[in-house]
């Protein structure tokens, strides 16, 4: 099943999206997508309404040097464990909305990864079950101001902008996502290209490794790592990142506006 949310003239809503191309009808869930979504009989051609973020995460784990030859790209060293950080989730925007970029850095970056979407509430999950807690899997762009990154010598503050964790544009529910092409676009330029098989730690140990140390909710979305070929954005530009069984996330770059 193909997840998303909407706004439509009827306010927002879950929906299941059916159908292919300028064909694709949005269909309205009941309450939420977790478990068996029901249907209140509700629809939309997806041409009519706008495609927000998939879900809003109570938490946003990512997983940092995930890729070799992005480690490779930084100028560090493979780790021997996962490396997680998060990523406040007043960071989350859906597709085509604007990547704000803040005044006070002139060095942000655009990071393209596969995202996963738990889908139940657990604690301490073996990878041997980790796919189990899985509702599905989206795309994300782990935007990032590498100068702040650099000058504070840890991650929070470069990663946690409003509008610096674009998610979309649905969560695929029926995906193995053990070997994905992954592929970054900047203004239809690929900077980014490589396949998920690369992980160094894939899904099932990620989410063991996250969930020995917190619970996972409904909705948490976990980033996986981006590949080599991160660069920065400026104004004007529009960042597009596809995962292959998914779809294409954009979001153009836009300064913020003074007050």
């Amino acid at each position: 099943m193909r997840l998303g949310r909407i706004a439509s003239p009827d306010g927002v809503a879950f929906v299941s999206i059916e159908g292919d191309g300028d064909e694709r009808i949005a269909k309205e869930i009941a309450e939420h997508p977790f478990g068996t979504p029901t249907f209140t009989g509700r629809s939309w051609p997806l041409a009519d309404v706008r495609l927000l973020a998939p879900i809003l995460a109570s938490k946003v784990i990512c997983i940092g040097k995930n890729y070799a030859a992005h480690v490779a790209e930084m100028g560090g060293e493979a780790p021997e464990d996962p490396v997680i950080f998060l990523k406040p989730n007043t960071s989350i925007i859906g597709p085509n909305a604007a990547i704000v970029l803040p005044p006070n850095s002139n060095n942000v970056h655009y990071e393209g990864e596969l995202a996963v979407v738990i889908g139940r509430p657990c604690k301490d999950v073996p990878a041997a079950k980790a796919l189990d807690v899985v509702l599905g899997y989206t795309v994300a762009n782990d935007v990032t101001a590498r100068d702040h990154q650099r000058h504070d010598g840890q991650w929070t503050r470069g990663k946690s902008y409003d509008t610096f964790c674009p998610l979309g544009p649905w969560i695929e529910t029926q995906l193995d996502p053990s070997d994905l092409e992954i592929t970054t676009e900047l203004d239809g330029e690929v900077k980014q290209h490589s396949r998920t098989s690369l992980l160094l730690h894939d899904i099932p140990k990620i989410i063991e490794w996250i969930s020995a140390v917190m619970t996972l909710l409904p909705g948490d979305v976990i980033l996986t790592g981006t590949p080599e070929g991160v660069g920065p954005i400026v104004a004007g530009q529009t960042v597009s990142v596809t995962i292959e069984g998914i779809g294409t996330l954009s979001n153009p770059a836009a300064p913020k506006k003074v007050q």
